[in-house]
């Protein structure tokens, strides 16, 4: 069983990699090309970029397979809070767009902005989810471990 979880553990790191990356990418092209905005948004956007190059950095160290990894699930939940919160504030956002509900991600595809806008809205609240499902999948891990250490 422990390779069941060593295996989902992996795909759900890189996952959360590529998220970060699709998330930074897009911030990143509005906080490049926008230079004389109000600094409210631009501290919005700065704060998504931050908590996407974080994701991208610590997807990476745990994708190594080793079981401390595991016990980071304390710091991937911390990491899915800070993701629903940069979902929150791509969603208060995009509310000054005329892009539609925040829920139709069905135009991401479209090179305008309110595609990469949805985009961008889209890959943070995955992330979300991904980062709450490592750590769940930490836990039980954790929690498995101890009672089969317990045990003996």
């Amino acid at each position: 069983m422990p390779v069941v979880s060593r295996l989902v553990s992996i795909v759900l790191r890189v996952v959360e990699i590529i998220c970060g990356a699709i998330v930074a990418g897009i911030i990143g092209h509005y906080l490049a090309s926008f230079t004389s905005i109000d600094p409210w948004p631009q501290a919005r956007w700065i704060y998504t970029e931050v908590v996407a190059g974080l994701s991208i950095i610590l997807g990476l160290i745990w994708l190594i397979p080793f079981s401390f990894g595991f016990f980071s699930w304390p710091f991937d939940t911390v990491i899915s809070l800070a993701w629903f919160a940069a979902f929150g504030i791509l969603v208060d956002a995009i509310h000054k767009f005329n892009c539609g509900s925040i829920w139709g991600w069905g135009n991401i595809t479209h090179n305008d902005s309110c595609g990469r806008w949805k985009a961008a809205e889209a890959f943070s609240f995955i992330s979300a989810c991904v980062w709450l499902a490592s750590a769940l999948v930490g836990i039980w891990f954790t929690f498995r471990v101890r009672g089969t250490t317990s045990d003996r």
